[in-house]
């Protein structure tokens, strides 16, 4: 999805300039998009979810439509730069801060836990009619504090890139489409 001149074999390479190439001409902001249900088992959002959605109600409809392209249990892989390093900060085309925290408010079972407890997340999940549930997330420290790695737990480096920009460069987010 958004892939550029950087296509991925095995993908169908969706974007919409046609100087990237690619198999289908389309602007995700655009919705409904023209897939159809339920056919995509895995997705990749290679440094372009970031690129998309200004606008929350484009942003929700972008959600509502992965997961209605979606099987069930399948992979949606999101790789993002993180909100406090440079490569965020400088391109004026990130328009969406993708955080681990973000795409967890689209879980229906996270969102009932929410309103059991009185917790005040936004539960998008209900509200969209949307389930992404969590598999994985991993960060990407940046080549200048690769240090870190060996020094602290992942923990202290997030709470280390709380204070300080360029600690982290990237966000792995891997999430599941739940359908059942």
């Amino acid at each position: 999805m958004g892939s550029g001149l950087n296509k991925v074999n095995g993908y169908i390479n969706i974007d919409k300039f046609q100087e990237a190439a690619p198999e289908l001409l389309m602007d995700l902001e655009l919705t409904p998009w023209a897939i159809e249900s339920d056919c995509a088992t895995e997705v990749l959002f290679h440094h372009s979810l970031e690129h998309m959605g200004a606008d929350y109600k484009v942003f929700f409809s972008i959600i509502q439509e992965l997961y209605r392209i979606c099987k069930d249990e399948a992979i949606i892989r999101i790789n993002a730069p993180h909100p406090r390093h440079d490569q965020f900060i400088n391109d004026p085309t990130h328009v969406r801060i993708i955080t681990p925290e973000l795409m967890s408010l689209f879980s229906k079972r996270l969102n009932r836990q929410w309103s059991e407890s009185g917790a005040p997340n936004s539960q998008l999940g209900l509200y969209l009619n949307v389930d992404f549930e969590f598999i994985d997330w991993q960060i990407t420290v940046d080549d200048k504090y690769a240090e870190l790695t060996t020094q602290m737990s992942v923990g202290e480096i997030l709470n280390y890139a709380r204070e300080r920009n360029n600690v982290i460069s990237e966000y792995r987010i891997v999430v599941k489409a739940i359908k059942h």
